[in-house]
C-alpha cells in the first residue's frame, strides 16, 4: 500500500511517499480504509524526536493518529463493527510505527467511534485528537460547570476552537485568545476574543475583573504563567503544552484514546453542537507540505490529508469495502483455529 513514512528523526524532508507493508490486524482491531487523516502538532514533534524519551519509535514510522475511513476487515473478536461501517479514530498506540497517513491502518476498537453522519471525511478526520483533548480537559481535568468563566488559549486552533464550543455547551462563558484576524471566527464559535501577546492579562481582566474559574493552556511558557495569575480564588488550571503547570497547582494533561468519549463527541457533532473547521487539505503524496504548513503555527482549525480512491471505485461501489490486495492481509483465522498473527 502507499503511505508516508520516515526512517529517522528529522524535519519534513525525512518524509517519504511510497510503498510499505500492508498492515495486519489483531483480534481486537479492525482494518480501516483511510479517507482522510488530520495533521496535529504532536505528529511533527514526534517525527523530530521530542517524544523519544517517552515513546519508542519502530522505524520506518508512518505518522498520524487521526483518521476517518471505512471498516474493511474485522479482527476475530470484534463484534462492535461490521465491514462497511464509517468510523473515526484517535489511533494512538504506545509506540510510533503504524500511523494513519496511509491507505490503510489497523485500529484497535478502543480507539474508534462511528463517524458523524453530517461531517465530511475531512471534517470528521479533524475531530478525534483535538476533540478528545478539549473534551477530556474540560470535563475531567477542569470539571467546567455552568455559569463559570473559562479562558481558552489559541481559541482559533484545532483544540481551542473545539474547546470553545464544548465549554459553551457546558454552560460556561468563554474568553478565547486569538490573533485579531481570527476574532470574528472565535465569536462565531461563541467565545469572546482577546488578542494574545503583551498586555494579555490586562485585556482578560477587563472582561473578567474577578478572574477566571478555569484556564485551558495550549501554549505553555509565559502564557501558562499569565493564566495562573488570572485565576479566581479556587480557580483551576490545566495545560497540554507545559508540564510546569504542576508547579502552579494545575494539571498537565495528555489525551488518551477513549471510545466512549469519542462516541459522545460524534453525537455532539451530529447535534450541531461541535463543528470542525478545515483550513486546507492536501493529497497523501503531499503530506510533507501539510506538515510544513502546520509547523508554521497560527492554523485556523485543522489541516487534513486525504486519500483519493476514485480510480478504484467501480459503479457498484464494491472497492470501498475491499482490504489491501483484495484479500485479507494474512490474519483471518481458519474455522476452529487460532489466528496465526497477533499483531495489529
Amino acid at each position: 500500500m502507499k503511505a508516508i513514512s520516515y526512517s529517522r528523526y528529522g524535519g519534513a524532508e525525512t518524509l517519504v511517499y511510497g510503498d510499505v507493508r500492508e498492515p495486519r490486524i489483531g483480534p481486537d482491531s479492525v482494518l480501516v480504509k483511510v479517507r482522510a487523516a488530520a495533521v496535529n502538532p504532536v505528529d511533527w514533534k514526534a517525527r523530530e524526536g521530542y517524544l523519544d524519551p517517552m515513546i519508542d519509535a519502530v522505524f520506518p514510522v508512518i505518522p498520524g493518529w487521526d483518521v476517518s475511513g471505512v471498516v474493511v476487515q474485522l479482527g476475530v473478536s470484534v463484534a462492535e463493527y461490521a465491514v462497511g461501517d464509517e468510523v473515526i479514530g484517535y489511533v494512538r498506540e504506545d509506540f510510533l510505527s503504524r500511523g494513519t497517513f496511509a491507505e490503510y491502518v489497523g485500529a484497535p476498537v478502543r480507539t474508534l467511534a462511528r463517524k458523524p453522519r453530517n461531517l465530511t471525511w475531512e471534517e470528521a478526520a479533524g475531530l478525534p485528537l483535538a476533540g478528545l483533548t478539549a473534551y477530556q480537559v474540560l470535563t475531567k481535568a477542569l470539571q467546567v460547570k455552568r455559569g463559570e468563566t473559562v479562558l481558552v488559549h489559541a481559541a482559533a486552533g484545532g483544540v481551542g476552537s473545539i474547546a470553545v464550543q464544548l465549554a459553551r455547551h457546558l454552560g460556561a462563558r468563554v474568553i478565547g485568545t486569538a490573533g485579531e484576524a481570527n476574532h470574528d471566527f472565535v465569536r462565531s464559535l461563541g467565545g469572546e476574543p482577546v488578542t494574545y501577546g503583551e498586555g494579555l492579562a490586562e485585556r482578560v481582566r477587563g472582561l473578567a475583573p474577578e478572574g477566571v474559574d478555569a484556564a485551558f493552556d495550549t501554549v505553555g511558557g509565559d502564557t501558562l504563567k499569565v493564566s495562573a495569575n488570572l485565576l479566581a480564588p479556587e480557580g483551576r488550571l490545566a495545560s497540554i503544552a507545559d508540564g510546569d503547570v504542576v508547579g502552579y497547582g494545575g494539571r498537565y494533561y495528555w489525551v488518551r484514546p477513549d471510545a466512549e468519549d469519542l462516541t459522545r463527541l460524534s453525537e455532539l457533532a451530529e447535534q450541531g453542537v461541535v463543528s470542525v473547521h478545515v483550513s486546507e487539505t492536501f493529497p497523501l503524496e503531499r503530506a510533507a507540505d501539510a506538515y510544513r504548513l502546520n509547523e508554521r503555527g497560527r492554523t485556523r482549525g485543522k489541516i487534513v490529508v486525504t486519500v483519493d480512491w476514485a480510480d478504484e471505485a467501480p459503479e457498484n461501489g464494491a472497492a470501498e469495502n475491499e482490504a489491501p490486495g483484495n484479500k485479507a492481509p494474512g490474519n483471518k483465522a481458519p474455522e476452529n483455529k487460532a489466528p496465526e498473527n497477533g499483531e495489529q
